[in-house]
């Protein structure tokens, strides 16, 4: 199991790089093996190692938020939903930091250790479609969502604007008029539509021209 940096120094995981290096500061002091003789040095000692560790971990921040990641990983869970629910918020945090890569990782994570969820399979749509190359998987994963809860309007909008990504209009217009349906009436969906079959007709009358 990973070391807790933030244990180590006794801070909370939300500490700003200020109160990281003033509580270093403290330990450091506390802690230096020159304060101490025998077998208390050396315990000492291997604090203070802990200690220097800890600090150049989190006080760097690609080795900080590697070390989150560490200390989120759920290896010993074993309920499914619980899974799922650590590596949505993982997912979600990346995602509102626009990191799409490490989001759609972990909400691909959260598929695995539960098929059935279909918000799971939602959020990894919604990552994959940020990247032009993932849009086949986002795809791929809002229709699963929709498999598993037909019903969702949610869903169904955001199937309608992966589809109109992949060129697939069929599937789009199918998807908006399916959102209008269980979701009752939404502008967005609405003008989403309008503009989809106002674009399939220019089309269609544009190629019997």
């Amino acid at each position: 199991m990973a070391k807790d940096f933030y244990a180590i120094l006794g801070v909370p995981r939300t500490a700003s790089e200020d109160q990281l290096r003033q509580r270093f500061r403290e330990l450091a002091r506390e802690r230096h093996p020159d304060r101490f003789r025998g077998e208390e040095k050396a315990r000492a000692e291997k604090d203070f190692q802990d200690i220097t560790q800890a600090f150049n971990v989190l006080s760097d921040p690609e080795r900080r938020r590697s070390h989150d990641l560490e200390l989120a990983r759920p290896q010993e869970i074993s309920d499914p939903r619980q899974l799922v629910r650590v590596y949505l918020q993982r997912g979600i945090r990346a995602y509102k930091e626009k990191n799409y890569f490490e989001a759609a990782d972990n909400f691909d994570r959260a598929t695995k250790a539960d098929p059935g969820s279909a918000q799971a399979w939602h959020h990894l749509a919604l990552a994959c479609s940020q990247q032009p190359s993932w849009i086949e998987r986002a795809v791929l994963a809002v229709e699963r969502a929709c498999e598993l809860e037909p019903m969702n309007p949610s869903y169904r909008k955001l199937a309608g604007r992966v589809s109109v990504l992949a060129g697939a209009t069929e599937s789009a217009e199918r998807h908006y008029r399916a959102a209008l349906e269980w979701g009752g009436d939404d502008a967005e969906t609405r003008q989403a539509l309008a503009d989809l079959t106002k674009s399939s007709r220019r089309g269609f009358f544009g190629k019997a021209g």
